[in-house]
C-alpha cells in the first residue's frame, strides 16, 4: 500500500498504450484530516472510456495494452510521493518511481 500500486498501474497503462486512467485508492483517500496516512479500503484504477465514442477496435487496443502491462507486472516499480498539496492531494501530487 505504501508504494501506491494503483498509481503504478495507471502509469504503466499510459506508457504502454496511451491509456488514460485514474488511481482511486491510497493517493486519493489515504491521507487523513490530521495529515497521517492510512491505507484506503480499496486501491483501484478507473478507466475513462465513453461508450458512444469508441468502436470495437478501441476496446481491442485497450485489451492489448492491459495484456502488455500484465505481462510486465513483476517489473512495475512502486512510487513515492515527493510533493503533495495539503488538501485534495490526488489532483496535483507529484510521485516518482522507486529505484
Amino acid at each position: 500500500d505504501s508504494q501506491y500500486p494503483a498509481w503504478s498501474l495507471a502509469n504503466a497503462l499510459y506508457l504502454a498504450g496511451g491509456v488514460r486512467s485514474v488511481e482511486i485508492g491510497n493517493v486519493m483517500f489515504g491521507q487523513q484530516p490530521d495529515g497521517s496516512e492510512r491505507p484506503a479500503a480499496l486501491d483501484l484504477v478507473r478507466l475513462a472510456f465513453p461508450r458512444r465514442v469508441y468502436m470495437q477496435s478501441h476496446f481491442d487496443y485497450l485489451a492489448e495494452a492491459i495484456l502488455v502491462v500484465h505481462e510486465r507486472r513483476a517489473q512495475l516499480p512502486g512510487h513515492r510521493i515527493v510533493w503533495q498539496a495539503p488538501f485534495l492531494r490526488h489532483f496535483s501530487a507529484r510521485l516518482e518511481p522507486l529505484k
